[in-house]
Order: C-alpha cells, then structure tokens, then sequence
C-alpha cells in the first residue's frame, strides 16, 4: 500500500534518451505560503519536458524539478495566507513550473484557472501551458491587432493550435507552416486561412503570394536559426517576429540585422517558464477574463484544446517517442493512475 506521504512520479536518474525515465514514489509535496496543493488528474507533455529529460534545457532555478508544465484535477489543500479564492474539492487547470507529472503537485494560488463546465480534467490539461503561451504571444508581447496576418509556424502542435484560434478570437488572420497534409487540414479546420507544408514548398514565396507581397505583420516561430532568412523574406515593413523555441538551433550566419533594419522589423524573443510569479498572475487572469469563457460549448466562437493521444502515466516513455518523432497533431496528455 502507498504511503501517504509519498506519490508516484516521471523520474530519471540522468539525462537521456526516453527510455532513461521510469516512474517511482517520491515524497508528496505540502504547500507552502500562498501555495494550493493538486491532486493531478491529468497532466500533458510539451516539447520543454522532452528537453529537459535529455539535459538541454535544466529547470529554472527553484521550479520544481519534475517533468510537467501544467496540470488539472482537484485541490487538495491550501497552504497559510491563502485569500480563498479556491476550496477542497474545486476542480482545477495550473499553469507550472514543473512537477505536473506526479499525483500531487503545489502551485501558486494566481496560477490556478477553473475548469470550464463540462469539460473532463484529459481536456483542461491541454490548456494552461501551450494557451497560456499563445496568449502571451499574440497579446502581451505582439500586441496582435483586427486585421492583422500572422504566420504560425509548427501550425498543428499544442502552442500552434492554440494561436490559430486566439489569432481569429482576435479577429486577424492566421496562416500556418506544418510538414504533413494532414497537420494543414486540422490547421484549416480550426481556422487557418492558408496552410503551406515546409517539406513540399518554400513558404516564403507561399506567403508572400497571399499578402500580395506585403508580407506577415506577426510571426510566431519556434524553430529560430535555420529559419531566419525566409522569416525575414516573409515579415512586413514594421513587422514583429517573435522568437519562442529554437527547433531549428540558435546560430545564424549571414547580414541578420541589416536586413531585419531596412524594414524597420522587430525581433522579440519570449519564455514563458522563467517568467516571474507575478507575471504569471497577471497573464493567468487576463486569460481566465478575456478567453476561458469561450471553452464553453455554448459560446460562439467557441474554441477548444486539441489532444492526439492519451497516455497512461506508466507509459510515459512511449509519449516521449510520439513527441519526438513528431507525430502528434495537437497534445499528448498524461494521466495519473486512479485512486487506490
């Protein structure tokens, strides 16, 4: 039998490949000042768990070192100097910064969202970490504008489904790039108004055909070095191109900034998971306010979390593989063993 002080969690002795993690009791957490403790339902893997196992990307200075970005499931405890915003037994969705891949994990009280009605906690736990990014993209850091066209690189993973919805709910135009027909169709279906596969064609002239040559006002990339110079081709005079993952590496050779000034474009870079507690907060609310109503089935628009696949916690190794290997459309959830 369990103890109750211990839970089960994804652990891994040193960094590797994903057959070097495995699942083990650890000591269950306790929440600390203005802190909620979760029982985790269900959490979801993100491209930062897959390089954080391999050793490329360690965890923040004080985050918790378990995998897992975000969770959902039901509040366990509350911690001193907490304002009563929640209770045990709300049903819950945080945004982390680590820890969610376990069966109890702690978080601060502004990093916690209701869950939408009728949505089940596999559901919820597709959205703080990848919505939460987009969000912040599109709005805190690009100030996306009606009308404005924004390219969505990466169009059908977690963070890319997200911006596709966000960029209509903010009534501009979004365009993707994904490597399969089959990524592009779920792109469309969730509202892409063109969709170009990086694999067949170069999405540059693809892009500059459908601005009529102007080009995109917003670029949303994480992919970074090998991609530089066809982002620079496709942004327009006055143009943001937002940097938040480097898939494609980090180096780039050639006249970067020159070009980047001749059309007076801006080269912002964003994390999410090193960012301050309060920034969070803010970011968390202003989400909770201006689109988690739209979770709802019954608003129009209505927008929704796309998952690919679920994953038992104990075959946490296969749902690294599928991410590796990029397969997935949309995200990979993993859920907790139930009670005993």
């Amino acid at each position: 039998m369990q103890d109750k002080e211990k839970m089960l969690a994804v652990y891994f002795d040193q960094p590797g490949d994903p057959e070097n993690l495995s699942v083990k009791e650890v000591p269950k957490p306790h929440p600390g000042r203005g802190e909620v403790l979760i029982k985790v339902s269900a959490s979801a893997l993100n491209r930062v768990d897959l390089f954080q196992r391999s050793g490329k990307y360690p965890s923040p200075k004080g985050a918790n070192g378990i995998l897992g970005l975000e969770a959902a499931g039901l509040v366990a405890g509350l911690g001193p100097g907490c304002k009563g915003q929640w209770k045990t037994g709300d049903t819950v969705m945080a945004l982390l910064s680590g820890g969610g891949q376990a069966e109890y994990v702690t978080v601060p009280e502004g990093h916690l969202m209701p869950i939408p009605n009728g949505m089940t906690f596999v559901q919820a736990a597709a959205i703080p970490e990848v919505w939460l990014t987009a969000f912040q993209l599109l709005h805190f850091v690009g100030k996306v504008q009606s009308g404005q066209t924004v390219l969505i690189h990466a169009g059908a993973s977690g963070v890319g489904t997200a911006a596709i919805q966000l960029t209509r709910l903010a009534k501009a135009i979004p365009i993707v790039t994904a490597g399969t027909q089959e990524k592009l169709q779920l792109a469309a279906k969730l509202g892409a108004a063109a969709g170009f596969n990086y694999k067949e064609e170069d999405f540059r002239e693809r892009v500059l055909e459908f601005t009529n040559g102007s080009g995109v006002d917003v670029i949303l990339d994480c992919i970074g070095g090998s991609y530089w110079e066809k982002n620079l081709n496709c942004l327009s005079t006055d143009g943001q191109w937002i940097v938040y993952g480097l898939l494609g590496g980090g180096e780039v050779h050639g006249d970067l900034l020159g070009r980047l000034c001749s059309k007076r474009g801006s080269l912002l870079t964003s994390l999410l998971r090193s960012r301050e507690k309060e920034y969070k907060e803010k970011l968390v609310k202003a989400f909770t306010e201006r689109v988690l109503p739209y979770f709802s089935q019954d608003r129009s628009p209505h927008v929704q979390p796309i998952i690919d696949s679920v994953y038992p916690l104990h075959r946490i190794v296969e749902a690294h593989r599928t991410m590796e290997e990029n397969k997935n459309l949309g995200k990979i959830i993993i859920e907790m063993p139930p009670s005993s």
